[in-house]
């Protein structure tokens, strides 16, 4: 299954994309606009970034610009008499739909911040995925102005939920860049460009110029991770893009992701994947020839 650059058709009129899709949405594709997804009929594997996972009815995603995504269903809803059987409502955007300065005032710094997560790939629960499903549909008999304020009230609610997990390991795409958090921005980009071999705390602290127990603080405040899981989760995230994309024997894999032995890489990427990497190899050779 090629990755392609996909665009949606946006009418001239109108600032951003609200499109009811009833034809197969399996294509492995990327795009720069947010998009979200919202899986009204069929089930099947949903693959965001190196998460490769299962889906149902009522899956509720967000996905970041330039996120490489799709959503295989499952023969029941491929190939019949009648066509593809899946449904979905999609919402695309770009981040200066609203002109240039509207997701930098004071007022959406939380929507900001949930905005530059979903590089990784946004999947919401409980009763704010709730809250936004029954919002969502019908949306697609609403008119321009009406639909612009269904997005402002998805926007709200998305600003202030905490029910949500990321999909795609931090190593796949580049970390989000946060302002006001430069120090461990910093220590970010260093982890980005340094996880390939030993990193130390102290090395975290000395770019911070924090304190231990302020570095872990602010640390697992932005990332939601500490920082051995954070760089692990980089690790393996970079780990998946190669099993994905090169020839690299596995043992070469895990050296140049920073593991000291192969042994140790296994253990850990089966621990974050719950699969072996030789396994999740199969799996992403399978999808390539997925019709």
């Amino acid at each position: 299954m090629s990755l392609e650059n996909y665009r949606m058709l946006k009418d001239p009129d109108r600032s951003f994309i609200m499109h009811h899709e009833t034809l197969s949405f399996s294509r492995w594709h990327y795009h720069p606009e947010f998009e979200l997804v919202l899986i009204l009929k069929g089930k099947g594997r949903r693959l965001v970034g190196d998460s490769i996972d299962r889906f149902r009815h009522h899956d509720l995603i967000l996905v970041g610009p330039n996120l490489p995504h799709a959503w295989i269903c499952d023969n029941e809803y491929n190939f019949q008499p009648g066509g593809f059987q899946g449904e979905a409502i999609v919402f695309q955007f770009t981040f200066d739909f609203l002109g240039s300065r509207f997701f930098e005032i004071p007022e959406n710094r939380n929507l900001k911040q949930i905005l530059e997560e979903s590089s990784r790939g946004i999947k919401f629960l409980g009763k704010t995925k709730d809250k936004i499903i029954s919002l969502m549909k019908g949306s697609y008999d609403l008119e321009g102005t009406d639909q612009l304020l269904l997005l402002m009230t998805l926007f709200n609610l998305i600003s202030k939920t905490k029910e949500y997990h990321l999909l795609a390991s931090t190593g796949f795409m580049e970390p989000y860049h946060m302002e006001g958090n430069e120090p461990v921005q910093r220590a970010l980009d260093f982890i980005l460009h340094n996880f390939n071999r030993d990193i130390t705390v102290k090395e975290m602290l000395d770019i911070t110029n924090m304190s231990n127990t302020t570095f872990c603080i602010a640390f697992k405040r932005i990332t939601r991770m500490t920082f051995k899981e954070y760089l692990l989760n980089t690790r393996i995230g970079y780990a998946c893009k190669l099993l994905s994309s090169c020839s690299m024997t596995i043992s070469h894999i895990a050296s140049s992701c920073g593991f000291e032995n192969l042994s140790n890489f296994n253990h850990q990427f089966k621990k974050l994947k719950s699969i072996t990497p030789s396994a999740f190899r199969k799996q992403a050779e399978r999808l390539k020839t997925f019709p």
